[in-house]
């Protein structure tokens, strides 16, 4: 039986140097991967302030925590900024980012700040109230302290087209918002009332977690929206500064000085690892609800300046 020739160890050195290159080239390709979908977070550095963007119109709020979370693990972060540009959006999301900051708040001995930029109006301001203090531009858009609920009509168009709507329902209220009627007085009556119960809610919260008391509050919330400078003169605000004073102001109050080290999240995108592994559809929908968030046609309660 002939014998196997043995392998020159030069072939061996060669295979375990290539192995270990393509080893080191996908660990750092797995790296890289972590660090654009969680940003510096996770990466080690020395005690730093944490700037947590809430943009755009609220319609989830399942990014926002989860990035709050992620800086909220980091013992390198001493102090938190929220930047909020936001209109506002959806009730359910908007609450739940205002009680995400509220713990953060209560049950972390670390300053956190909410500053607010070009709007930061309804929704936006419910966020900022969980903070330990608010800051904003002289003429921030912020207030509209209200909740609000809208669907369209479209009975008249209907008919002009000869389109008949059915309607099986198993109450008479089941249908309220349909686009194929007008309200009825007891529909209009049922959802005035809720949307009181959820305006009520947001004064609750204002007056809560602002040195205001709830009458004063009331007085505010009649969905009016104020400047930044207004809102100061009323007490809905702390101060009034640039995102770099609140910033540095986090800074000496985590006794990081002036000039402290800032992390922030990376923005949503899709990096050349996510073109090699694929995209799954969950991570697609979600870069779609970043990119261009959309409403359905089904009536929602609202946190949202108009």
């Amino acid at each position: 039986m002939p014998r196997s020739e043995p392998v020159p160890a030069d072939s061996k050195r060669s295979t375990i140097v290539a192995f270990l290159l393509i080893f080191g080239v996908f660990g750092i390709g797995v790296v890289l991967s972590i660090r654009l979908l969680m940003g510096d977070a996770l990466l080690p550095a020395g005690d730093r302030i944490a700037v947590v963007p809430l943009r755009g119109a609220i319609v989830s709020e399942d990014a926002f925590v989860a990035t709050l979370d992620a800086f909220r693990r980091d013992r390198s972060v001493r102090a938190f900024v929220i930047e909020i540009e936001s209109p506002g959006g959806a009730v359910g999301a908007s609450q739940s980012i205002f009680e995400a900051i509220r713990r953060l708040r209560d049950e972390e001995d670390r300053p956190v700040l909410a500053w607010m930029g070009d709007v930061a109006a309804s929704g936006g301001y419910y966020a900022a109230v969980g903070a330990d203090s608010i800051y904003a531009l002289p003429g921030t858009l912020t207030g509209s302290i209200g909740v609000i609920m809208e669907f369209p009509n479209a009975q008249g168009l209907y008919e002009k087209i000869g389109l008949d709507w059915e309607v099986v329902k198993s109450g008479e209220h089941k249908d309220m918002g349909s686009t194929s009627r007008p309200l009825a007085a007891s529909d209009r009556e049922i959802l005035q009332a809720m949307v009181a119960d959820v305006h009520a809610q947001f004064v609750d919260a204002v007056a809560q977690n602002r040195p205001l008391d709830r009458a004063r509050v009331s007085e505010l919330a009649d969905g009016r929206i104020y400047s930044g400078r207004q809102a100061y003169d009323l007490g809905l605000v702390d101060g009034l500064g640039t995102l770099d004073d609140v910033i540095e102001l986090a800074g000496q109050m985590a006794g990081l000085g002036e000039d402290p080290s800032v992390v922030r999240p990376h923005e949503a995108t899709i990096s050349v690892w996510d073109l090699i592994r694929g995209v799954t559809d969950t991570e697609a929908q979600g870069l779609l609800r970043t990119f261009a968030p959309m409403r359905s046609g089904t009536p929602r309660l609202l946190y949202e300046w108009r």
